[in-house]
């Protein structure tokens, strides 16, 4: 191992290998520091946010921890709009919303800003100075990322193959979180229309850290110590964990994604692109079911379609439904505990130390 993926620990004042995945819509202040204050990174998923929530979410969180942090945005392509497809998606879904006494939104839009186009955000960060940024579904352009490292932050970004990794190197990003397809949520794939090579958590970090002369994050289907020593031994200088932390006290997860979690739905993921318009997996639910019918129409763009499945699951949990939601979770989803993230992050070290003694035991005999 080089000596730039010995220094990533020491730059960040992180005592333990573990980052807290950023999960927009399930990371709070409260979970990244946390998890900072334990020793890993914790990480704010704002790629859903507008400007003045987002400064308001970073400050807050500021408030919670002296040590840093990760903040997360999405860089993927503005939505083309495409009326004939947005109108067919919502007639075809009516007939869901009608069961819970509603109607789809009569015109879908983009709910959100995609990083590449929104200089407000990049202005904010600029501004409050997270130790960390990294980017999901692709790159900004190349001045937004010389400006955001003249400020003294270092950068991440996903990468789900050796394509995206060498972009990513190549545009002078500072680590590379490689994410697996066991992993849960939204592939981080930069084209969408592209062949996803597939490529697994274990196979992928090993190529990476192996390619690149920066450091690696492992990413996708770790949930407990074993998984982080794994990864470790892979060349790995941190593991990433999502699911992992998605139960913990302090996330903005509602009853029936924690129950979901917890319960025999884990045992059930798929990738689904119905929820949001884009590949993300998920557990097993009835939106995912819908999105697997013979008669599906085509899927509105990202994140187009997410303003239809907001609205749907909005109507039918008000009706005690839950089965609409974007429950994302990867594939070892049944390992979740319901632990607050500081307990979490202390067992998963224990763990972690646990796993290497054993493998050192286990050559020793």
């Amino acid at each position: 191992m080089n000596a730039s993926r010995l220094r990533l620990l020491d730059r960040l004042q992180m005592t333990l290998p573990i980052v807290q995945a950023p999960m927009a819509g399930v990371s709070t202040p409260a979970l990244a520091a946390a998890v900072s204050n334990e020793g890993g990174l914790g990480s704010l998923g704002i790629g859903a946010m507008n400007v003045e929530a987002a400064r308001k979410t970073l400050r807050e969180t500021r408030a919670l921890t002296a040590r840093p942090f990760n903040v997360n945005v999405f860089c993927h392509q503005p939505a083309r709009l495409d009326a004939d497809v947005d109108r067919h998606w919502t007639e075809w879904l009516a007939p869901r919303f009608a069961q819970f006494g509603a109607q789809p939104p009569a015109s879908l839009k983009e709910i959100y800003v995609s990083f590449v186009d929104d200089a407000a955000m990049l202005a904010m960060l600029i501004e409050e100075r997270p130790a960390v940024v990294s980017f999901h579904f692709g790159l900004p352009p190349q001045a937004a990322i010389d400006a955001l490292r003249a400020a003294g932050i270092l950068l991440f970004s996903t990468a789900t193959n050796l394509d995206e990794a060498a972009q990513a190197v190549a545009a002078g990003v500072d680590v590379l979180v490689a994410q697996g397809i066991e992993g849960g949520g939204h592939r981080g794939v930069f084209d969408p229309d592209a062949r996803d090579p597939l490529l697994g958590t274990f196979a992928l970090t090993r190529l990476l850290a192996t390619q690149f002369d920066v450091p690696v994050i492992a990413a996708g289907g770790i949930m407990d110590g074993a998984g982080i020593a794994a990864a470790l031994a892979l060349g790995a200088q941190a593991a990433q964990l999502g699911t992992a932390f998605v139960a913990s006290t302090e996330t903005a997860i509602d009853d029936g994604y924690r129950r979901a979690l917890l319960g025999e739905g884990a045992r059930a993921t798929t990738f689904t692109s119905a929820i949001s318009g884009r590949t993300a997996r998920s557990l097993v639910n009835r939106f995912t079911e819908l999105g697997e019918a013979a008669d599906k129409p085509a899927v509105p763009a990202y994140p187009v379609a997410y303003d239809a499945g907001k609205a749907l699951h909005a109507a039918a949990k008000a009706h005690g439904e839950f089965g609409y939601g974007a429950q994302w979770a990867g594939q070892a989803a049944p390992l979740a505990r319901a632990l607050p993230a500081a307990e979490l992050v202390r067992t998963l070290h224990q763990e972690t130390q646990a796993a290497l003694a054993d493998v050192r035991k286990r050559l020793g005999e």
